[in-house]
């Protein structure tokens, strides 16, 4: 068995158009939301093995926000240029890759990928993971290059606004 939280980054700003998508930073609302999160699975007692995130700045605040508050040491965690704007075989691609040391894994990443994935895998249809919402399933598998569609079971699906 494997576990796996998707996690999408916290609301971000658009306060300054002239940034380029991937600069986006947080707004206020996501700094909020983030270390809410955050503390939502420190209670759980959830503690992945490995994090990796999308290098876009949103997503990085949002990795940096909720690895602070698990006392997840930042140097670990991984960045991949394939979780942004990735679609499913992005992501699938991106977890096979994990190695299986690791048993539970934390991707920090966006939408439309995070919720269209989140559905390929579980037996749970989420219409659409929130901005800083978390979605884990537990997946029937040993090896995480055995990662495939309907493979996983529905855990929890939170949201800063279930808070």
């Amino acid at each position: 068995m494997k576990t796996l939280y998707l996690v999408r980054h916290a609301k971000s700003s658009w306060k300054f158009p002239e940034l380029d998508d991937f600069e986006r930073p947080l707004n206020k609302r996501g700094k909020r939301d983030a270390p809410a999160m955050g503390r939502l699975l420190k209670d759980k007692d959830i503690m992945p093995d490995i994090i990796i995130s999308s290098p876009a700045v949103r997503a990085s605040m949002t990795t940096k926000i909720i690895s602070d508050i698990l006392s997840y040491t930042l140097s670990r965690v991984k960045y991949s240029d394939e979780i942004y704007e990735a679609d499913t075989t992005s992501l699938l691609k991106v977890v096979s890759r994990v190695d299986d040391k690791f048993n539970s894994t934390m991707l920090i990443g966006h939408n439309p990928g995070m919720t269209y994935f989140a559905n390929m895998l579980a037996n749970a249809r989420i219409d659409n993971i929130p901005t800083c919402g978390i979605f884990c399933t537990e997946l029937d598998i040993s090896s995480w290059q055995e990662i495939s569609e309907n493979c996983g079971t529905f855990k929890f699906f939170k949201s800063p606004k279930n808070l």
